[in-house]
């Protein structure tokens, strides 16, 4: 009696098992060539082809025939070379069953009229070549920071999401009603992060943030995830050094262990160098007005603006030194400009704009107790976050990057909503 080795795909195309295999997977395609049938089975490593021949194992031959895609299946054979198969490998089945059949599937190219139809399907066009290599280079990405944050000495920590003190603008909050008390989603976990300064000195948090923005950009979600590290005894120039390093790691990893799925997306990505160049927020402004997207100062960057400074760059840069009326209120400013923040934004070439934002907070009560007046805040909303001022806080800095649109970058896709297994926008809630 044979033993066949449950095997995945890429272990069968990266020559790591023995002869005999079983594969489990689920149908990408299939054709007929003679007496011969060719399955290529998907699983969840990668893509590798079944022949059955007619004659040799009638009853895999008749159930291979039946199979129709996106039905699971497992197979059991030989592997062989053969050069003509994707990744030089076959397996030559000598058993082949139908676990799960599959009905006729409903994305071809005559049903697909628009993107949308593909979103509308996502729970069924995720298992497509594209969106599956979009989901591994995410993958990645985060396991990068996992990694780039345990070999720094940052802490890994959890923070609330509903919250009743805002992080960013009230006007893009999500609204709850917690109990008969107003709530909102979190926008950011940086506050949190601050009060674990004392205690962990450099935490870092991974979790979903939830904006309400009425923006239908290539770059806007409304529920995305984040990486946000906050650090104690640090200044702007250590925030900015510490998100160029984990930046570069994270196309690192993509790049040694990605290239497949970097082929089929079409992308073609660059290892960047350090340090990323620096463009204060005035010569961007000039480079936007040079582009036909002037915008008075003291505004944030519009997305048309932001993206046409980012066209004229090869490699990830920051943005340096923005307007206080463009941030948020806890930004620490220079002492002889106090209209200017020590702040910046990293800016994704190619026009993608926006990856990540950080700056160095205000670390001395009367400093923040001012600026939270002189801003017309409530007080009392923020009544924790400034006695952790009254208990030793150091000068500290922090980031948040999102991952959705880091991802968007690396891999090369024209919208974030690619970049998310089941996104939620403006006109999106479903599946």
């Amino acid at each position: 009696m044979d033993v066949f080795a449950p095997s995945s795909a890429s272990e069968i195309i990266e020559g790591r098992t023995p002869k005999a295999v079983e594969v489990r997977g689920w149908v990408a395609r299939k054709h007929t060539v003679g007496g011969l049938i060719f399955v290529l089975v998907r699983d969840g490593t990668g893509f590798v082809q079944v022949s059955v021949r007619k004659g040799s194992a009638d009853a895999a031959y008749d159930a291979a025939k039946g199979a129709t895609k996106e039905s699971a299946v497992v197979a059991r054979g030989e592997v062989r070379d053969d050069r003509r198969a994707p990744g030089g490998k076959e397996v030559s089945a000598s058993e082949f069953t139908i676990v799960a059949p599959a009905e006729s599937w409903p994305i071809t190219r005559t049903a697909v009229k628009s993107s949308s139809f593909l979103f509308d399907k996502r729970h069924l066009s995720i298992r497509g070549p594209k969106a599956i290599a979009a989901m591994r280079i995410r993958e990645e990405v985060i396991g990068a920071a996992f990694d780039y944050f345990r070999q720094n000495g940052f802490h890994l920590i959890s923070a609330p999401t509903f919250v009743q003190a805002a992080v960013e603008g009230g006007s893009t909050l999500f609204s709850v009603d917690y109990f008969g008390k107003k709530a909102s989603l979190s926008q950011s976990a940086q506050f949190y992060e601050e009060a674990a300064l004392p205690a962990l000195q450099k935490v870092w948090i991974f979790q979903p943030a939830f904006r309400a923005e009425k923006s239908k950009t290539a770059k806007h979600l409304t529920e995305f995830w984040m990486i946000e590290a906050e650090q104690a005894f640090a200044e702007q120039a250590d925030n900015m050094r510490v998100q160029e390093e984990l930046l570069s790691m994270m196309v690192e990893r993509v790049l040694a262990n990605r290239q497949t799925d970097l082929k089929t997306l079409g992308r073609k990505l660059k290892q960047p160098g350090i340090p990323f160049a620096r463009i204060s927020y005035d010569e961007a402004r000039s480079i936007a007005e040079s582009k036909g997207f002037g915008f008075e100062w003291g505004d944030d960057l519009p997305t048309e603006a932001e993206r046409a400074v980012s066209q004229t760059q090869d490699a990830p840069f920051f943005i340096t030194d923005y307007p206080l009326t463009a941030r948020s209120f806890y930004h620490m400013t220079y002492p002889d400009r106090p209209n200017v923040t020590k702040s910046a934004d990293l800016i994704a070439p190619e026009g993608v704009g926006e990856l990540a934002t950080g700056g160095q907070r205000i670390h001395e009560y009367a400093q923040l107790m001012e600026r939270i007046s002189s801003q017309d805040l409530p007080t009392e909303s923020f009544a924790w976050y400034l006695e952790l001022r009254k208990f030793g806080m150091p000068p500290h800095s922090g980031f948040g990057i999102g991952v959705e649109r880091t991802t968007r970058w690396i891999a090369g896709l024209k919208h974030i909503r690619s970049a998310s297994l089941f996104p939620r926008t403006l006109s999106r809630i479903s599946p």
